[in-house]
């Protein structure tokens, strides 16, 4: 199975998920998962999500982008822009291959850049549509799409999404949407209570108060 999901980086919550099979590349879902964005919207997505098509049809209603760039694509510098310490390349590029500059017509920003990743410093290339942000902003904003891997990780830990009771496609799906759910309510329940300690501790406390007759906000205050 797989899920996909399109999380909002600010609120930490889930706006959009797809629960199906897993025989697809990711990028099919792109449009349907981004159908909802609007005018200064910003996507933040790994190398998966490149499809110039898709990103033609964001960048036309105004929707911003940070992506990995994919190593064997073809670009041709329009223009070098100033760059200096962990900034390596900054350009305006075009797509260069016959397909992809007929797909993507406009100008594109690549900045590669060394980010630091569990102490040590990768060198890695984004594409942006936007002309105007720094180059350290594009890095900075690509950092913050991991969110949506400890998004995951969070929910296989303290919902238990990893051991499914049913494996058939109907009882996989419905134990995916039933851990968002859960999430949900629980995200809910800490912001009434004011809970201010991890969501793992309060998920915990949620669990076995499930068992003892208190009143829930209560305890969690």
């Amino acid at each position: 199975a797989k899920c996909h999901l399109r999380l909002n980086v600010g609120t930490y919550l889930p706006t959009f998920a797809v629960v199906e099979d897993a025989g697809h590349h990711d990028s099919v879902r792109a449009a349907a998962l981004c159908a909802g964005m609007g005018p200064g919207d910003v996507l933040l997505a790994d190398r998966a999500y490149v499809d110039l098509d898709f990103l033609a049809d964001l960048n036309t209603r105004g929707v911003f982008f940070v992506l990995r760039d994919k190593r064997r694509m073809l670009f041709e510098t329009v223009k070098e822009l100033p760059c200096s310490g962990k900034i390596l390349k900054d350009e305006l590029v075009r797509p260069a291959g016959v397909k992809t500059s007929k797909s993507y017509p406009s100008v594109l920003r690549r900045v590669t850049a060394l980010v630091t990743v569990d102490g040590v410093d990768r060198e890695m290339s984004f594409i942006t549509n936007n002309t105007n942000w720094s180059a350290r902003t594009i890095a900075e904003l690509y950092r913050a799409r991991w969110t949506i891997e400890l998004f995951f990780k969070e929910i296989k830990q303290t919902l238990q999404l990893r051991d499914f009771i049913g494996t058939n496609e109907r009882a996989v799906k419905w134990q995916v949407w039933t851990g968002l759910l859960a999430h949900l309510l629980l995200r809910f329940l800490r912001h009434l209570s004011g809970w201010r300690h991890s969501f793992s501790r309060c998920a915990g406390v949620v669990r076995a108060a499930l068992w003892v007759k208190a009143d829930l906000l209560e305890l969690l205050r």
